[in-house]
């Protein structure tokens, strides 16, 4: 049976379970941190909420399998996730990628094959190895934790020239080690088709893909258009309710499961425990129900009581995931013949 990478080792695609695909437990920018003032910013403090919450996700709630797509550029910190994961009965999915709307940071123009430094010694181009070897050999300072899916953007400034090199570098580490990318989209842009015309061009399949943030538009056309192309979507912003409020996502999302699209789907929150751009104290008051709980507390009870049903859940939560993950449309079908009529906490 396939496998997946998470920050304790490969698991096996029955041990997957019901997942939320597309989430965050710190968004950090060191730079800033060093130089600021953020009396947020209590790393203990965090490190104790993520672990209680963690926690509670999989003892509470049944959540079995978390994937954070915290790359850099949001200021991914493996060695601290890693610290406040010991005893936490969740599987936690890491990613590597870059995540920029439109520029690189120099060091990856000087290192290119043809930037200054990068023609002098030679050799591969470095954010290839780091995506590559993330996977396959480890992230560096995490005794071997390796990535198990590629993260990458489009915003409001397109596929950029350098947005054009990471996805290039995303398109090769994937056809390298077969795990799946997950993008952030603008749907004011409707972003994902471009990404979509990007893979398709560039012989990235379109079925290890995520079109993230779709859950932000109500156009269904759009959104069956990524479907029908062979993408999954994710529907995965609820709680996220300053861009698009819950009432709006549910009933986009029960239309499509009324058409048919459960096998194209999946949900989650894109919440975190920190981040210095939206500090706690911003979310309780202005987006209060933007929390890894808000699918299990309210979103699944909705989705129920206006007639989905618990396969349909299952299909989203526990199925697509297998599939994304893997690639593996065995094991997929191997873990709905046990999972569909067994229902999802």
């Amino acid at each position: 049976m396939s496998t997946v990478n998470t920050l304790r080792g490969p698991i096996d695609a029955t041990r997957i379970g019901t997942t939320l695909m597309h989430e965050h437990i710190m968004a950090r920018n060191p730079e800033l941190e060093q130089n600021i003032e953020h009396p947020e910013y209590d790393e203990a403090a965090i490190v104790e909420r993520a672990r209680t919450s963690l926690t509670s996700l999989h003892e509470d709630k049944g959540i079995d399998t978390f994937v954070d797509l915290t790359v850099l550029g949001l200021g991914r910190d493996i060695p601290t996730v890693q610290r406040l994961a010991e005893g936490v009965p969740l599987n936690i999915v890491v990613a590597t990628g870059y995540y920029t709307a439109k520029d690189l940071p120099t060091y990856f123009h000087t290192h290119a094959p043809d930037g200054l430094v990068g023609r002098t010694l030679g050799g591969p181009d470095v954010l290839e190895t780091m995506f590559t070897q993330d996977i396959t050999t480890g992230i560096p300072r995490t005794d071997g934790v390796r990535a198990g899916i590629i993260k990458i953007v489009t915003d409001e400034h397109g596929i950029t020239p350098d947005l054009d090199r990471v996805y290039r570098t995303a398109a090769r580490a994937q056809a390298e080690t077969g795990v799946p990318i997950s993008t952030h989209t603008n749907v004011a842009h409707a972003n994902g088709r471009d990404q979509q015309k990007w893979f398709a061009a560039n012989g990235v399949d379109l079925e290890r893909t995520v079109i993230g943030h779709s859950g932000d538009s109500t156009d269904l056309d759009y959104l069956k258009e990524l479907m029908d192309n062979g993408s999954f979507i994710g529907m995965d912003r609820f709680g996220m309710e300053f861009v698009l409020d819950d009432a709006s996502r549910i009933d986009t999302l029960v239309t499509l499961l009324g058409q048919g699209y459960a096998e194209k789907i999946t949900i989650s929150h894109d919440a975190g425990f920190f981040s210095i751009n939206t500090p706690p104290s911003w979310r309780a008051e202005h987006t209060p129900n933007w929390h890894h709980h808000r699918i299990s507390d309210h979103v699944l009870p909705e989705l129920r009581r206006r007639g989905v049903t618990e396969d349909q859940i299952t299909q989203m939560m526990v199925v697509n995931p297998v599939q994304v993950l893997t690639g593996d449309t065995a094991a997929a079908q191997a873990v709905a013949a046990t999972a569909l009529g067994a229902g999802v906490s």
